[in-house]
């Protein structure tokens, strides 16, 4: 492809000129407000959030404001300039400056971050009321099984200026953002909750009781009612299963799966008692399993494509009172090893011939079901990589409780992009983030009126038209049984 029509190269005969101002960029951006409103966003923050001081006033405005920031792209205070341009100010109320937006952030407190917590919760339960409402649901099929990942990742900062900065398990400087998310595999993952800490920080401190914040959210939600511990198949509200690697693999979090009536699949770490567990286990009790795509394995830099898997029953935890032992199922994979010297000497030839991967859970799914579930557990990082590549680029203030606020809303935009891939059709469920905002957010579009009634004119021939089209057609449906009286979008 090339240009059609040679430009100026000089300044003086630039061939763009900056002089309409009834264009926008992003014209997506109005359906997907739109969509926040309904599902009570803005309504959710002025009855929650109760900042005060110095750049507190009209927060519902500013939070939705950063929020629509991050929905096209904004990844830094600075950057929430995109939304001033043309006819942004026609189609949008309270379009704020950056300065104002940051000036906001840094009046929030621990507690005031709860409150937006709280408002991401509830805002959760409005997107996947109102989608389920037109036959698209944000966590589609979720009453037969419902996946809850926790995990957490370093984001990296420099300088001294960061509040809470330290070095972690990762051995580099940031701060610790834990998610937990929530996906069915008919739907791609919804953050469910958030919480920033030091970068010095254990992965699993504070994860049972984000963990519990949770599955509430979830049973609010009307996806997260599942069996608890001990139950047969799952019932009504279908089977929920509360996913992590090793980290996360202690008592206190699988007690607050099971008070939030969920089953538990954690990576087990490799310790003596494990060892002897999969010791234990017969020669002819592994069944050879093949990956329908190569695995990387780590630990012996090769690509993996089969294995074998096993399984016994494993009491763990049991240094802890008799009532705190947790039996269960210990379900183990393993990959013959082709460097036996990586392991180097005194481990016994069992373990020098194979690498083995435990998995402990009370799944009632099958084994081999069992496990490939929880290999799925990866799917968080695809949620993390999103986030990095899109609010979570940086974390942009100094305030260390400026940044829990950014994370939180962070999650909110997330979820957002989510309810809207999910209206706009099957083609975009699975689309990365920044796939959906560039295909139905990202429009170009001039702002015109007619017959006092605001129209937006997009470019003909946009590929993913149907998709946004799809959107607004849900939202009228959804307006129609929920009217909300406002002047502007």
């Amino acid at each position: 492809m090339q240009v059609s029509h040679a430009l100026p190269t000089t300044a003086a005969a630039s061939s763009i000129t900056f002089d309409d101002p009834n264009l926008i960029a992003h014209a997506g951006l109005a359906p997907a407000l739109q969509l926040a409103q309904t599902a009570g966003l803005h309504d959710l923050l002025g009855q929650h959030l109760t900042l005060a001081g110095p750049g507190s006033a009209n927060a519902a405005a500013k939070a939705t404001g950063l929020v629509a920031g991050m929905l096209v792209g904004a990844d830094s205070i600075d950057d929430m300039d995109v939304l001033r341009h043309g006819a942004n100010t026609k189609l949008f109320d309270d379009v704020r400056a950056p300065s104002t937006l940051g000036t906001f952030l840094r009046t929030f407190t621990h507690g005031h971050v709860r409150q937006l917590d709280a408002v991401a919760a509830r805002f959760l339960t409005g997107l996947q009321t109102t989608t389920a409402a037109v036959g698209s649901p944000l966590l589609a099929d979720a009453d037969q099984i419902l996946y809850v990942d926790v995990d957490d990742t370093i984001r990296q900062t420099y300088g001294y200026a960061k509040q809470g900065a330290g070095y972690g398990y990762s051995k580099v400087k940031g701060l610790n953002a834990m998610l937990v998310t929530a996906t069915t595999p008919a739907s791609t993952p919804v953050i469910v909750g958030t919480r920033l800490r030091k970068g010095s920080v254990a992965s699993a401190k504070g994860a049972p009781k984000l963990l519990g914040d949770a599955l509430a959210t979830l049973k609010r939600t009307g996806t997260g009612t599942g069996t608890g511990a001990g139950a047969g198949a799952a019932t009504g509200g279908g089977l929920v299963i509360v996913r992590a690697d090793s980290a996360y693999y202690n008592h206190a979090v699988i007690a607050a799966a099971r008070r939030g009536r969920a089953r538990f699949s954690l990576t087990a770490r490799s310790n003596p008692a494990v060892r002897r567990a999969i010791a234990g286990i017969a020669d002819d009790a592994w069944t050879p399993i093949k990956y329908t795509d190569a695995v990387w394995d780590e630990d012996d830099r090769r690509w993996v494509s089969d294995a074998e898997v096993a399984e016994t029953t494993y009491t763990a935890f049991t240094g802890r009172r008799k009532a705190e032992h947790v039996r269960a199922r210990l379900i183990v994979r393993r990959v013959k090893r082709l460097n036996p010297a990586a392991l180097g000497r005194g481990q016994g030839e069992l373990f020098e011939t194979y690498r083995y991967h435990a998995v402990f859970t009370d799944s009632p799914l099958p084994m081999l079901v069992a496990e490939k579930d929880h290999r799925a557990h990866a799917v968080i990082e695809s949620v993390i990589a999103e986030a990095k590549d899109g609010p979570l680029a940086h974390l942009p203030s100094g305030k260390f409780q400026a940044n829990a606020a950014w994370l939180v809303l962070a999650a909110i935009t997330h979820n957002l992009t989510r309810a809207i891939a999910a209206l706009a059709g099957t083609t975009h469920r699975r689309e990365r983030a920044g796939t959906i905002r560039g295909k139905l957010i990202s429009l170009p579009a001039r702002v015109a009126f007619s017959a006092r009634r605001l129209r937006l004119h997009a470019p003909s021939g946009w590929p993913w038209q149907s998709g946004l089209e799809n959107v607004l057609v849900a939202i009228v449906e959804i307006d129609r049984h929920q009217p909300v009286v406002t002047r502007r979008i």
